[in-house]
């Protein structure tokens, strides 16, 4: 039996962890109702982002067999980790103090990801997209997503 040779491993090995995601996403998305078209359910975007990032995945996979590509190399810890801490710190913040908090603070903490980033440039980007977020999600879909919360005075 002929071996199969893989010729770009971080290829194969982006393509397994995207298969990996999606395969969550589609089981954590499978009580969710997916509707019809015309009245989509709140398990249709889910499910088909689910499918795109595996149809993602699988086409890196198969790439990792086909093409040459880069081997593995070191892992750094610090991008994984603050990308992470920096959902974390969006999660424990939404509620109170608010979006304005929590926006800027996500992508600051993600920003301090690459050794490369430009701190200045960063926040005023963080801000602006948070004020564009702002607008859509609060203003355009009336979503009830605290803005800006200040326990005891006032809510926004």
């Amino acid at each position: 039996m002929p071996r199969v040779q893989v010729h770009a491993p971080q290829d194969l090995v982006a393509g397994a962890s995207l298969l990996a995601v999606s395969s969550f996403a589609l089981w954590a998305a499978a009580p969710l109702a997916i509707g019809r078209l015309g009245a989509p359910g709140p398990g249709l975007v889910p499910r088909v982002l689910a499918l795109l990032l595996g149809a993602s995945g699988l086409w890196l996979v198969v790439l990792g067999f086909l093409r040459a590509g880069e081997p593995l190399g070191r892992w750094p810890l610090r991008g994984p980790f603050l990308i992470a801490l920096a959902v974390v710190a969006f999660a424990l913040t939404i509620r109170v103090p608010g979006l304005v908090v929590a926006g800027p603070l996500a992508m600051m903490v993600a920003g301090a990801a690459s050794p490369e980033t430009r701190w200045r440039e960063l926040a005023v980007f963080s801000v602006a997209v948070t004020a564009v977020c702002i607008g859509l999600f609060r203003s355009l879909l009336h979503l009830p997503i605290p803005i800006l919360v200040l326990p005891g005075w006032f809510t926004l």
